[in-house]
């Protein structure tokens, strides 16, 4: 047993009121410099929609991430391939799937000549200088803008039936949720693995995944390696940049910039031990047993076996506290109401989301809200947004593992509405939570870290101690050996 320390997180999408401060607060700390202002390392993305970059989630279109083949590989580049993939990459994301960036030429309001009429500001390239037309931005579909263009042509809906679909666009306006993302710093990184020059790896004492600028050389294997594209390229500097979660304020025990603005308080950040001998393991799991074999990697803070191990290895004890204490144990392993996104691209993401809840269907005739109805909340399988879709973004396309998370979810609901309230009965509040699998132990804890939770208890960040780094020590490709991110052998140094 190999047992590590990951940072991690959980985004609790039923309180994301999609205000894109947390992109806001990304941006103006990382990437507000020349060539990096296509990037948004934070972003938050309307669902159903096709995201940033255009239909990122469609593998079959950028080919990211890990396919199993007799053995475990990745699906965009190989040793036989990296050369080639140097001149044109065929599934590269090109600006046009990203945005091209602009300004307003805010000049001519106050320096044109007098007229008969009213100056405009005219939008302006940021690359190029040039005046150019708008017809794309990061959040160009925000709250179902363009639907007919983008919501309808989101890779999800294909999990959807045309009957499914057809119900889900009749209310259009009003079938939507948020989901913020940013690089989930993963267990089994597809842009680690593609890097030719070793620039990306993972730290030894918390699993973030940096990028070494002084090693990159521009290969950008990582941007199509990255199912999520979430690594950039800066046109500028002609290095890659990425997330970097904000080390520098996670190792003063601050949270992430993004993190700390976040105002529908939706963000959680712990630490997880997992053991990493099993890593390619779990990733050659067949689809239906993802979730399970994800979940078994995560080992228990308080095993003294886990403990004895993580101590051997050189986990401070600080750590495995913070591990003991993390909210991110509780809602993914303990109360298992937090899934990870699309764990088909067998990266083993370290961000889980709590798949959001639909509003009350008040529009239904057949459901009218009464005092002391049992119809206060719907029912899971009548959700405005088809199980099916959030199933194949959270679920590996399993309903059954949504279909848990979102009862328990529903079971804590109505049972704190019949402690606060009292317009639902007591009685079929614990029915509920008993068909849930949840006790009323349980539903308070869920219904504290949700609803009541401090900064302290969002954010359980570890000490830090750098001086115990894998990544302080030797050779950027001896480190990523060393971390056991080698399913793709590197070419030597000199390239």
């Amino acid at each position: 047993m190999d047992v590590r320390s990951q940072v991690s997180m959980v985004f609790h999408l039923d309180k994301c009121i999609g205000c894109h401060t947390c992109s806001i607060a990304c941006k103006n700390v990382w990437t507000d410099r020349k060539g990096t202002e296509y990037m948004w390392w934070n972003n938050v993305e309307t669902k159903p929609g096709t995201g940033y970059p255009t239909a990122w989630e469609d593998q079959d279109k950028y080919q990211g991430g890990w396919e199993v083949n007799g053995k475990l590989q990745l699906k965009s580049t190989s040793k036989s391939k990296v050369i080639f993939n140097t001149f044109h990459h065929p599934h590269m994301p090109s600006l046009d799937d990203y945005y091209e960036p602009w300004t307003y030429s805010y000049g001519d309001l106050f320096n044109s000549p007098e007229g008969p009429d009213q100056p405009v500001a005219r939008p302006i390239s940021k690359i190029t200088g040039e005046p150019i037309e708008i017809e794309a931005g990061p959040n160009w579909d925000d709250d179902l803008g363009g639907s007919p263009v983008y919501a309808a042509n989101d890779p999800n809906l294909d999990a959807l039936t045309p009957e499914q679909r057809e119900q889900l666009f009749a209310v259009e306006r009003l079938v939507f949720f948020y989901f913020p993302r940013i690089c989930n710093h993963c267990l089994n990184p597809a842009c680690v693995a593609a890097c030719p020059s070793g620039a990306l790896y993972k730290r030894g004492e918390d699993g973030i995944v940096l990028l070494d600028q002084k090693r990159c050389r521009a290969w950008r294997s990582c941007v199509a390696a990255c199912p999520y594209k979430k690594t950039f390229y800066n046109w500028s500097t002609g290095k890659s940049e990425k997330c970097i979660l904000c080390f520098p304020r996670v190792e003063t025990g601050q949270a992430p910039a993004c993190f700390h603005s976040c105002v529908g308080r939706i963000r959680y950040l712990g630490v997880l031990l997992y053991d990493a001998q099993r890593i390619e393991e779990v990733a050659r799991t067949p689809d239906d047993g993802l979730i399970e074999a994800q979940r078994s990697l995560i080992l228990d803070p308080h095993d003294p076996e886990v403990i004895a191990a993580a101590r051997k290895n050189g986990v401070p004890d600080s750590t495995i506290e913070a591990a003991q204490k993390s909210p991110i144990y509780q809602f993914v392993k303990v109360w298992k109401i937090a899934l990870p996104p699309h764990l088909e691209f067998r990266t083993l993401p370290m961000l889980f989301y709590v798949p959001p809840m639909s509003p009350v269907m008040s529009n239904r005739q057949d459901q009218v809200l009464e005092h002391n109805s049992d119809n206060l909340f719907h029912d899971i399988d009548q959700s405005r947004v088809p199980l099916e879709f959030l199933a194949k973004m959270f679920g590996v396309g399993s309903l059954s593992k949504l279909r848990y998370a979102l009862c328990k979810q529903k079971a804590v609901r109505w049972y704190r509405r019949a402690v606060t309230v009292g317009d639902v009965s007591m009685e079929t509040a614990l029915r509920m939570l008993h068909e849930a699998e949840c006790s009323e132990e349980e539903a308070e804890a869920i219904y504290r870290l949700t609803s009541l939770c401090t900064f302290d208890d969002r954010f359980v960040i570890p000490a830090a101690h750098r001086e115990q780094a894998m990544e302080m020590m030797g050779d950027p490709m001896e480190r990523r050996q060393a971390t056991g991110f080698g399913f793709l052998e590197a070419p030597q140094r000199g390239l």
